[in-house]
């Protein structure tokens, strides 16, 4: 089991320590079965697109980062389902494993379908909103990270001198902008050459997304949808005949050693300004204290940087506005070494805790997909 059958829907359990400015929300630092963690996220968009969460028992780990596009839909509802989904069928099938976790995505992205179809005549849009899932969940020694989309895991591990990190990504970039990606969907479409089309510089799939897996993005999954009028505009005058996009995740199962340090989950918000390497040196360099809201700044001053502007001159853009600048950025840094006052003295007996990222950083509430 994952943690110990917890089974019932999780609750929203917002860090109520947390704090921040402006578009920031920040939470330094909460215990967790293996040591400590810390999240912060930043907010670009109109109505934020990325979810965030921290699940832990004495026993298990739980960490979740959702990046939606299109809308906030698709990544609200999966930070509500798919961790039931795990936690019950790991609890049906004895423990974790890959393939429990594919069964769990499968569940969300069926469960979401059903909900496009039941809504999408009075809401069509719906049929177009899509989350990318990075998942990671330890128990005992062993990590694992699951992935769709172009959110990134990445390990900091101890170097062989002792004095320094090294940098190890955990997950795969399912973006169109890596060459395998795109031989990988020319491979499954011999018969569409317009499967990836690079517009305005940039690859995307049909000529409209980037990433090539997801939650969601039911027009570019299920025919029928490809038949509306209002998303035929987006793909061709031909509608689809079969799915171009997919929701099976890329799972990495890695045995943890006395040398990994700690992990850092974050959506692509992050990546698009730091390297893994940088990211990695700033973690080990700083105190735990705030540490993910330290990578979201230093990513928004290297936006700012772009844009021959400083840190503040970005900080009191509005949102909306803002994500011209940079998108929306969730991370969450997972420190591995079961001390410094964390770990398992902070979680005794059956207790399991949650802490999740607002829905949206001005607000608590919102409408929850039915």
């Amino acid at each position: 089991m994952l943690l110990r059958g917890f089974v019932r829907p999780v609750e929203r359990c917002f860090g109520r320590l947390g704090g921040g400015d402006g578009l920031m929300w920040h939470m330094d630092l909460k215990p967790h079965s293996s040591g400590e963690f810390s999240i912060a996220v930043v907010q670009a968009n109109n109505s934020l697109e990325d979810q965030g969460q921290v699940i832990t028992s004495p026993s298990a780990t739980f960490v979740g980062v959702y990046d939606g596009h299109g809308g906030p839909e698709a990544s609200r509802f999966v930070s509500n389902h798919l961790f039931p989904h795990l936690d019950r069928i790991a609890s049906e099938q004895g423990g974790l494993s890959t393939e429990v976790i594919k069964k769990a995505f499968d569940a969300t992205e069926e469960e979401f379908t059903h909900l496009v179809k039941r809504s999408w005549l009075s809401r069509p849009r719906i049929a177009s909103v899509g989350s990318c899932c990075l998942v990671g969940a330890i128990t005992g020694d062993t990590l694992f990270v699951a992935n769709l989309g172009d959110s990134r895991a990445v390990l900091g591990r101890r170097a062989v001198n002792d004095m320094t990190v090294v940098a190890e990504r955990l997950s795969t970039d399912h973006n169109v902008s890596e060459e395998e990606v795109r031989k990988e969907l020319a491979e499954l479409h011999p018969d569409d050459e317009q499967i990836v089309v690079r517009t305005r510089g940039v690859w995307r799939v049909k000529g409209i997304i980037q990433v090539s897996r997801s939650i969601g993005d039911i027009y570019l999954k299920e025919p029928e949808f490809s038949r509306d009028p209002l998303f035929r505009q987006f793909i061709s005058p031909v509608p689809l005949k079969r799915a171009v996009m997919t929701a099976e995740p890329s799972v990495h199962v890695r045995k943890l050693t006395p040398n990994d340090l700690f992990l850092i989950f974050a959506s692509d918000g992050l990546w698009e300004q730091l390297t893994d390497e940088a990211a990695v040196e700033i973690v080990f360099k700083n105190r735990r204290a705030g540490i993910a809201k330290r990578l979201v700044q230093a990513a928004i001053c290297e936006a700012a940087r772009k844009k021959e502007m400083r840190y503040d001159d970005v900080k009191h853009i509005g949102k909306g506005t803002r994500r011209h600048f940079h998108d929306d950025i969730t991370v969450i840094v997972v420190y591995l070494d079961g001390g410094h006052g964390g770990g398992r003295s902070g979680l005794k007996g059956s207790h399991y805790g949650c802490t999740e990222a607002p829905a949206d950083i001005f607000s608590l509430n919102y409408d929850e997909p039915e």
